[in-house]
């Protein structure tokens, strides 16, 4: 029978996580910005719609990187629900993400792409990261369950009534 983990043990695994998330998530991160610059300085495109294809892009990337390296030992039997959860929470996610570029830009005015990017790609995609990182480890990419304990083996002899 295995010993449960300590305290110590447990902040070790979730810090190896989080620096697993933090490496694929610097990966979307460059994905977003390119991405991004790309739609708003070069294509010309709106803002909160260059956020949401970019935000598109590294969602993308970013499911392949935590499926395959970050959780590849969590529980992959219901893939489709997985990916259901993955695009629903990136969603979210999107959301807080343009909806702080949407608030810059458009409510406060802030219109300069230093401010987009600083909108979106620091403060957006900060928060937005810390949900993602929640969420997709309570929810998507689930722990795999846990091996029956074994059960004592029940003793039958003789019966003590008379």
């Amino acid at each position: 029978m295995t010993e449960p983990l300590t305290l110590r043990d447990r902040l070790r695994g979730v810090a190896r996580e989080a620096a697993k998330f933090g490496t694929v998530g610097a990966f979307g991160f460059l994905v977003n910005v390119v991405v991004f610059n790309l739609c708003t300085q070069a294509a010309d495109l709106a803002p909160v719609r260059s956020g949401v294809i970019a935000t598109s892009a590294a969602i993308c990337t970013n499911y392949a990187g935590n499926r395959y390296w970050t959780y590849r030992h969590r529980d992959k039997t219901g893939r489709s629900r997985e990916a259901g959860l993955f695009l629903l929470f990136s969603g979210a996610g999107m959301v807080i993400e343009n909806g702080l570029l949407a608030l810059s830009h458009y409510g406060l005015g802030f219109t300069s792409p230093l401010a987009d990017n600083l909108a979106k790609n620091v403060l957006g995609l900060g928060i937005g990261s810390l949900f993602r990182f929640w969420s997709y480890r309570t929810w998507v990419f689930r722990a795999a369950p846990a091996a029956p304990a074994p059960q004592a083996e029940l003793r039958t002899g003789p019966s003590d009534a008379v």
